[in-house]
């Protein structure tokens, strides 16, 4: 998979990216509680909360906080296994156990580090009701194991479909027991889902990938997720082990502050939530 990043300080720019990749996890260890703190994120919000953080928090708290921004949801977790950063800020608790299920990785939420939600909504070009969708229409969905089950668990919720009993983090369209309308689903990269609303009927939408295509899911979502009792906060991570350093915790602190809600508020009215 080819990764778009991009570096906000020359200081990352110059040292950073010279530290390769290794198996041995962060130099955390040998990290001071005075070095930079790099953090792997996706650009919307988790860029641009990070981004308030180091502008107008950090500094004053004697955090230097240096930010790297990813397109796509698998760089992150492996450039904090491999250690090319810090930590990074972009996923819910279901995708980080799925990842490391899967690639043998030890990726830890850090405690108190729960920052926002990005609810999931459903985007259409053709339709303004759920209810609007012909027999036989064609819905994209993202394709990672908990992202495409959250989508299914939002179009069951809404009664579009309706899962099998049981079925959990882990649903795929093989487990819809049932599908009036006889829909058809399109698996596709996260990322991709707002580029397909020309091709589909409709696609469930990760937050921030709604918000940098300009859809709201406040405004422009047929139907989003409720934040009550919802799983999917994005939360700062870590590799195991570095829960404690002084630096992580200096940032979840700022990352959970009045300053960093009140900002969450006003620049994204609704469309992403605090989850603190």
């Amino acid at each position: 998979m080819r990764n778009t990043a991009k570096i906000t300080t020359a200081v990352l720019a110059a040292g950073a990216l010279t530290l390769g990749l290794t198996a041995c996890g962060s130099d955390n260890d040998n990290a001071g509680a005075d070095a930079p703190l790099t953090v792997a994120a996706t650009p919307t919000p988790q860029g641009e909360i990070l981004t308030y953080v180091k502008d107008n928090l950090a500094t004053k708290a004697g955090l230097e906080l240096e930010v790297r921004e990813f397109t796509d949801y698998v760089t992150p977790d492996t450039a904090v296994q491999q250690g090319e950063v810090d930590a990074n800020y972009f996923q819910h608790q279901p995708y980080l156990d799925d990842f490391n299920k899967e690639n043998g990785t030890d990726i830890v939420a850090v405690p108190d580090a729960t920052v926002h939600l990005e609810p999931l909504g459903v985007y259409s070009h053709g339709v303004k009701k759920l209810t609007d969708l012909k027999k036989g229409a064609t819905i994209a969905l993202p394709n990672d194991t908990t992202n495409e089950a959250r989508a299914l668990k939002l179009l069951e919720t809404n009664g579009v479909i309706k899962l099998k009993s049981g079925v959990g983090y882990e649903a795929t369209p093989k487990d819809i027991a049932s599908n009036p309308k006889n829909l058809q689903f399109k698996e596709l990269e996260a990322a991709q889902l707002p580029r397909s609303l020309g091709d589909v009927d409709a696609a469930v939408i990760n937050g921030n990938y709604a918000l940098e295509a300009d859809l709201s899911p406040a405004e422009d979502a047929l139907v989003a997720e409720s934040p009550k009792d919802n799983p999917y906060g994005n939360f700062l991570a870590v590799k195991k082990g570095d829960e404690d350093d002084p630096r992580v915790r200096k940032l979840a602190e700022l990352l959970t502050s009045p300053e960093v809600k009140k900002f969450i508020q006003d620049k994204y009215d609704g469309a992403v939530v605090a989850a603190f």
